[in-house]
Parts: structure tokens; C-alpha cells; sequence
């Protein structure tokens, strides 16, 4: 049974981190990755990690994700460590990725792409009328106002359209974390205002969120705390209001800044 959105706001909340790594290392050969990550992701915020072009951002997420496993280093959720071997590990822990690709059929329509690969069934068929109630309740949910039917094919959709209904298919099964990478990647100002909207509205339901960007207009708009990863290092987890736009470029470009609330 999937949990709504207010039931996960109204989970008790310990204060501890959601996701909190310590230590993380990850090489591929004699090429060192990952060097000694630390992270924590909150439940009900959004945690936007960036970094260059070969800061690491895609080895770690797909760490997270169990696509690749971690060398090192203590990987702890809910408040209990956890190893995940593999992708199925980690939708078990109820962590949800929406890569850039979006791995969206164009052939089939909105509930059964948000169904894909997890149809029900009832009686050995296709239990079409519950798919499309509970893919009409997961978008309302999210007030999500943009898709005039969950029968139209993905073809005919926007590129905000389709991440729309890549995110919603994330939370559809218990999620508590998911991971959104360049959601608002080549997408008009109007579609990636939708789109930061639906991400900022994840977190207010009480979901932990990892946001992957290069746009800082959009982190500064819609992240709780900023994770900036340089050469393989997290060189700092600092709040979006400590810190500017200008010491975050920093961050990126140079792995430090002069700035004494953006020490790692």
C-alpha cells in the first residue's frame, strides 16, 4: 500500500539525517573516485549536489543506488547501516532514481509507464483500473495540473511532461528518497519552473531529495543544503542561505572558498 503524501509529512522525525554516508571510497582500477565522502540528506528537504564535469556525482549516486558498490566507508539509512549490493537493495530501502534518460516507453501511455516493469495484476490480467487510480491519486498528490489524461501516449508529451511523469512514478512505491538527475536539462523556463515546483513539493511531502545540477538558479530556488563534490572529495555540505552563488562557483571551480560558514 503506498503511504500519501500527508501520512509520510506526519512521520515521526528524530532529527537524525535520512541518508548519511561517512567515509565513502570508490575506485575503478587505479583510478581513485571517491575519496573519504561524507553525506547526510534530510528527510523533507532537498539536498542538491553539484560539481563539475568529473567531480564524482554520478559514481556516488550510483552507489546510493546500488549500481556500483562503495570500496569503503559507512553507508547508514534510517538511522541503520545498510549495504546495498544492488539496485533492488536500494528501491527495498525505498530510494527511487530518475536518471536523465528518464527510461520512459513513448509507445505506451502515463499510467502504464509509471506501471512499467511493476504491473498489477489481478486474476493473471493487467488490474488496468487500479493502475489508473493509483496513478491519478500519485499525481494529485503532487498537484500535478499539467497532464489532461493518464491515457495519453508519452510521444505526445513536453520534455516537462515526461519528467513529470518519471518523478511521480518514483514515488509511487513507498519512496523515501529519490534522486533526481538534471531534472530540468534542457527544458524551457516555463517547463523547469513545473518541474522545480514538483521537486520542492516531494520534500514538503516528507521525502528526502537529492537533486543533481549545473544550474545554481535552480539550486538556490528550490535546495535546503548544498553538497558541492571537487576531484572526488566533498569539499562542502553547507545551507543554501550560508553561502552565495559566487562562493558555491567557487566551490565548484577551485575546492575552496574564503567564506567561513562554507567549510566542509
Amino acid at each position: 500500500m503506498t503511504a500519501t503524501a500527508s501520512e509520510r509529512a506526519a512521520a515521526p522525525s528524530s532529527g537524525e539525517p535520512l541518508l548519511r554516508l561517512r567515509g565513502i571510497q570508490k575506485s575503478f582500477g587505479a583510478v581513485h573516485v571517491l575519496r573519504g565522502i561524507d553525506l547526510d540528506v534530510k528527510a523533507g528537504e532537498v539536498t542538491a549536489l553539484v560539481g563539475d564535469n568529473g567531480a564524482g556525482k554520478s559514481t556516488l549516486i550510483k552507489g546510493i543506488a546500488g549500481i556500483h558498490s562503495f570500496d569503503e566507508g559507512e553507508y547508514v539509512f534510517d538511522g541503520r547501516p545498510v549495504t546495498v549490493h544492488n539496485p533492488k537493495d536500494a528501491s527495498g530501502l525505498g530510494i527511487e532514481v530518475v536518471y536523465q534518460d528518464l527510461a520512459l516507453c513513448d509507445n505506451l501511455d502515463v499510467v502504464h509507464n509509471m506501471f512499467l516493469g511493476r504491473e498489477l495484476r489481478h486474476r493473471g490480467l493487467l488490474d488496468e483500473d487500479a493502475m489508473e487510480k493509483r496513478a491519478r491519486e500519485t499525481l494529485n498528490g503532487l498537484s500535478v495540473r499539467t497532464l489532461q489524461s493518464v491515457r495519453t501516449k508519452v510521444a505526445s508529451l513536453s520534455g516537462g511532461q515526461r519528467q513529470t511523469v518519471a518523478i511521480a512514478r518514483s514515488v509511487l512505491w513507498n519512496s523515501r528518497l529519490v534522486i533526481l538527475d538534471e531534472p530540468t536539462a534542457a527544458l524551457g523556463v516555463a517547463q523547469t519552473e513545473q518541474v522545480l515546483l514538483l521537486v520542492r513539493r516531494l520534500a514538503d511531502s516528507g521525502l528526502g531529495v537529492i537533486l543533481i545540477s549545473h544550474n545554481l538558479n535552480d539550486v538556490f530556488q528550490v535546495a535546503d543544503d548544498i553538497a558541492v563534490l571537487y576531484l572526488g572529495q566533498m569539499v562542502a555540505q553547507v545551507r543554501k542561505d550560508d553561502v552565495t552563488s559566487n562562493q558555491v562557483v567557487q566551490l565548484i571551480t577551485t575546492g575552496s572558498t574564503g567564506a567561513e560558514g562554507a567549510s566542509a
